[in-house]
């Protein structure tokens, strides 16, 4: 291999380090207006007037608008369209948009929102879960489960989950309630709109989803996606957190529409936080039957989840808090009853490991719990109920692979877990658990034909690769991705290759950064491209050398007759061989989509993925008694995802997995 499974510095770094990258803050237009969002200051009421006479009078302000300026609903998901780009009738949390104004200046915005004159009849708040379980006559949303504001109800069952129970040896129980987590990206949301006069938009965001953001554009301003183009620059973190179509990208398209100029805007941290889209906080009762040998034999889930004002992801979030718990290990019968409730908070949404953390971890703790009944070692107790690779789990879910064997005696060695496991003294303690997650969803969002990732290449005279491809860069390092899965099928280093990933009018059909896809499905993309480029120079190596194209290969920058390396020509040469005639080399890559796999029964679509990844984990603790402060001594991490294309850049993530799951374990909690 040349450039795949080596350490490479991301393609980007130097631009972020140096402070050269562009963000969406830095983005500076001729003429450019301010936009400000006016919040709501009630969880629940409905509007009863808005007088903006005195805003749009202030001198410097250009435009004022309110819900009325487009009442077409918007969605990250087709079966949940319930957000407008502000609020249409009714306010559903503190912090949902009510108006907006574009100004001059960020402190007439500012005085104007105080001029905007909101009368509202305040509703009773739901801010319990439970509450949102009971019929209402005011519920948050028109589209319900029987006039509740439970938003999605899922009910799974496989085999006998009480036969398997009452034929158990241990039955452990417990239930688990879970705080709202957020993101805390560094870069607060921000976006450029330009409406020119053309009737074009273009839409700078800092987005790990440019084509939903371009389709939700399309239905709020009521326009076709060919008159918008969207522009991701840098994005300083996301973790999900920016992976919807917001309401504040729809508004200053609208307030541009409206003013004919530029309009930005920029989110303050508490308005960060108002957006929310974190982890959901969820209640949880699990309960796992094992044998007396230590085989799991079921498990019942139930999982009362918090979604907020909007549905966001929430109808695969649902599913999700059930479904993937049937990894890593086997499970032979399943009971999952999951309900999602829209209460008068913040969204919740989708963030890393989305939909998996807060049932996993239930999972884990029940195991050991089991485990110690048996009276086995935890890790032994694992490693006897791993799924065997090639197998499907009770809900159907291919298994190619699982590594969570490989990754559990890794970190048993490596944390010489034998010799501390109910051996270190009073107050210090190690433990262990397991994770199982997605490489991007087996199916679409959207049920259309379209590829879920497309990579367009051109060579030219310059020797120079040209990778386009929309796959949103977003610190985790997809540029980089791209380059090597095309640098590696031709033969040449990554200086070649320059990576366009960020614009819609030149960059083809990526779904978006979430859902751990990006380097599954982009990377075959681009792979195929660069394997139909390479076939082309190849072509061109056996014009020029007479010998017959079955017998080339592409390698350090030459096109070699492998039978006899002395054989060959440069890159260029055949590059230059290849154009003679035609001009640029031009290909295509994609990747549709999964074969089929998966059952037939609703919701089998949910959780099934091409492929998995599974991870082992060691902690080693010191636990204070008095104060019940937590040290963590120690981490000992191993993945199972697949090979490393780039052994950096996957340290990178399992380390910030750390830090952030240490976040949630330890101290993230955020008020809603």
């Amino acid at each position: 291999m040349g450039v795949i499974g080596k350490r490479t510095p991301l393609v980007d770094a130097v631009k972020k380090v140096t402070g050269v990258g562009v963000y969406t803050d830095d983005i500076k237009l001729p003429a450019m207006l301010t936009g400000k969002i006016l919040r709501s200051p009630l969880p629940y009421a409905r509007i009863a007037a808005i007088d903006t006479r005195r805003a749009e009078s202030l001198p410097g302000v250009h435009a004022v608008i309110h819900g009325l300026e487009s009442t077409s609903r918007f969605g990250v998901l087709p079966v949940s369209k319930d957000e407008t780009a502000m609020a249409v009738g009714k306010v559903r949390y503190v912090g949902d948009a009510v108006a907006a104004v574009a100004a001059e200046d960020e402190e007439t915005a500012l005085e104007a929102m105080r001029l905007i004159e909101v009368r509202y009849e305040p509703f009773e708040p739901i801010l319990n879960l439970e509450d949102g379980l009971a019929v209402t006559a005011e519920p948050i949303h028109d589209k319900t489960v029987g006039g509740t504001n439970v938003h999605k109800a899922v009910e799974q069952n496989f085999g006998d989950v009480d036969a398997a129970f009452a034929g158990s040896a241990h039955v452990v129980s417990h239930a688990f309630k879970f705080a709202p987590v957020t993101h805390a990206f560094t870069e607060p949301h921000c976006v450029v709109a330009h409406y020119d006069h053309d009737g074009r938009l273009t839409i700078w965001s800092a987005t790990q989803v440019p084509h939903y953001v371009h389709r939700a554009l399309a239905e709020v301003l009521e326009i076709d996606m060919h008159c918008i183009r969207v522009i991701r620059p840098m994005v300083g973190g996301a973790f999900g957190g920016k992976s919807d179509p917001f309401p504040h990208e729809m508004i200053a398209a609208l307030l541009s529409r409206r003013t004919k100029r530029p309009v930005k805007i920029l989110f303050d941290r508490e308005e960060v936080f108002l957006t929310n889209h974190g982890r959901h906080p969820t209640k949880t009762s699990m309960t796992i039957g094992a044998t007396a040998d230590g085989m799991l034999t079921g498990l019942d889930l139930k999982a009362l989840i918090d979604g907020g004002a909007w549905g966001s992801f929430g109808v695969v979030t649902t599913y999700y808090n059930g479904v993937l718990c049937m990894g890593p290990y086997r499970i032979p019968s399943f009971r999952y009853s999951g309900k999602r409730v829209y209460t008068n908070k913040p969204p919740s949404g989708a963030m890393r490991g989305h939909g998996a953390v807060n049932s996993r971890f239930a999972m884990e703790v029940i195991v050991d719990e089991l485990a110690e009944k048996a009276g086995i070692d935890a890790i032994d107790f694992r490693l006897r109920n791993l799924l065997p690779p090639n197998t499907t789990t009770v809900n159907e879910f291919r298994i190619t692979s699982n590594g969570t064997r490989e990754g559990l005696l890794k970190v048993r060695e490596a944390s010489r877990w034998d010799e501390k496991f109910r051996k270190l003294p009073p107050g210090r303690g190690i433990g262990v658990a397991c994770g199982f997650y997605i490489s991007g969803s087996a199916l679409p969002i959207h049920f259309t034909k379209l590829p879920q990732s497309t990579a367009h290449l051109k060579l030219d005279m310059d020797g120079g690769v040209t990778v386009h491809c929309m796959a949103a860069e977003i610190g985790q390092g997809s540029d980089t991705m791209l380059a090597q899965c095309v640098a590696e099928p031709l033969g040449i280093g990554l200086e070649r290759i320059r990576v366009f990933s960020s614009d819609s009018d030149t960059d083809p059909i990526d779904l978006g950064s979430y859902s751990s896809r990006v380097t599954f499905m982009a990377g075959n993309a681009a792979r195929r491209a660069a394997e139909e480029i390479r076939a082309q120079l190849i072509a061109a190596a056996a014009r020029l050398t007479g010998h017959p194209a079955e017998g080339f290969v592409a390698r350090d920058g030459r096109i070699e007759y492998a039978p006899n390396p002395a054989v060959g020509v440069t890159f260029m040469e055949a590059l230059t061989e290849a154009l003679a005639g035609k001009g640029a080399l031009i290909a295509r890559g994609a990747y549709a989509a999964a074969p089929p796999i998966g059952g037939k029964f609703k919701g089998a679509a949910a959780g099934l993925s091409p492929t998995y990844s599974f991870q082992a984990y060691v902690a080693e603790v010191e636990v204070d008694p008095e104060t019940g402060f937590v040290r963590v001594d120690h981490i000992w991490a191993a993945h199972d995802c697949g090979r490393a294309l780039n052994p950096t850049a996957v340290e990178g993530q399992v380390i910030g997995s750390i830090h952030m799951g240490l976040g949630q374990a330890l101290r993230a909690r955020s008020s809603r």
